[in-house]
């Protein structure tokens, strides 16, 4: 079994929700802006990291909000050369921005970003992870 762990974080201000759009392997979505972590890497550490690279904005992370577990079935796995399920360990922060310009990630995993006013979040083409957001914000 593979294992991917990742940070993310929930930010909301005026504007709404904070989110970059996931478009990868024919598949797309809404998300929470956030991704995977590097060798090494502390997982607060990233969850700062990716949102800048697929926002173009600077965070500060707040708290820990929670941890989200899955296991997807290899037949449902994205990749077409992995052998296996895939574990998910999805670590979630709240954050807030202190500074940086909104920008669109090049040549990664997600191609846009943008603000959604929180009463139109739940209408939108979203992943799963996007209401385990919103859930450990209290939101939902």
């Amino acid at each position: 079994m593979d294992i991917r762990v990742a940070a993310y974080a929930v930010i909301i201000d005026e504007r709404g929700m904070l989110l970059s759009h996931w478009n990868e392997s024919g598949h797309s979505g809404w998300t929470l802006p956030g991704g995977g972590i590097d060798p090494g890497e502390d997982p607060a550490d990233a969850a700062v990291r990716e949102v800048f690279e697929e926002t173009g904005y600077h965070a500060e992370l707040d708290e820990l909000i929670g941890a989200d577990s899955q296991v997807v079935p290899a037949e449902r796995r994205l990749s077409t050369t992995a052998i296996g399920p895939l574990h998910t360990l999805r670590i979630v922060y709240r954050a807030h921005l202190t500074g940086g310009t909104l920008t669109y990630e090049a040549d990664g995993s997600t191609d846009y970003a943008a603000w959604y006013p929180l009463e139109e979040v739940g209408s939108l083409d979203r992943v799963s992870l996007v209401d385990v957001g919103r859930r450990f914000a209290g939101l939902i």
